[in-house]
């Protein structure tokens, strides 16, 4: 599977994440807003901003989310090989910028995300901290599951997370 494919819909464009790309997202995640129930508040701050975006780079999985409209980054996400199972990946690091919350993006970008991960794998996994009730119900609006265990095993737990999984239909359903 390639981990950093391009995909796009009507709505948005999903495309490698550049080094020029930077100033444009940290612009979106310098706002507080953005991380406060997340536990790496210090992403709104150069600094720490900094830290996670060469991480980002340094994975070679993360994806910008450009809005088809206006051609502008307004966020992005990334894919992660499961250590749980073979037959899962994870969708995470995902945040957009404040004005494109509650809406359809959210939605279209896992919706690609999903569907193209689904050509290689059984199992979405979503790992989200405990206290991040924003994203928790994000992740619930676009069908994912809470779960304690991947086929029969124990989640090994990360800190504060909860879990959550979205699995490929059965053919024909």
């Amino acid at each position: 599977m390639n981990l950093q494919p391009i995909l796009e819909d009507d709505l948005v464009l999903l495309r490698p994440l550049h080094e020029n790309d930077f100033e444009a997202l940290y612009e979106i995640a310098s706002d507080k807003t953005i991380w406060e129930q997340h536990p790496a508040k210090e992403r709104s701050e150069r600094e720490g901003f900094t830290r996670y975006f060469k991480e980002a780079m340094a994975t070679g999985r993360a994806l910008a989310i450009i809005d088809k409209n206006t051609h502008k980054i307004i966020g992005t996400s990334r894919y992660n090989p499961s250590t749980e199972s073979e037959k899962a990946v994870e969708i995470g690091w995902t945040f957009l910028a404040k004005s494109y919350w509650g809406g359809k993006y959210n939605t279209a970008v896992k919706t690609l995300m999903i569907r193209y991960a689904f050509q290689y794998f059984d199992t979405i996994l979503f790992y989200v901290d405990e206290n991040n009730f924003r994203s928790q119900k994000a992740v619930e609006k676009i069908g994912g599951k809470r779960i304690t265990e991947i086929n029969g095993v124990p989640i090994a737990p990360r800190n504060t997370s909860v879990f959550y999984a979205i699995y490929r239909p059965e053919e024909g359903q």
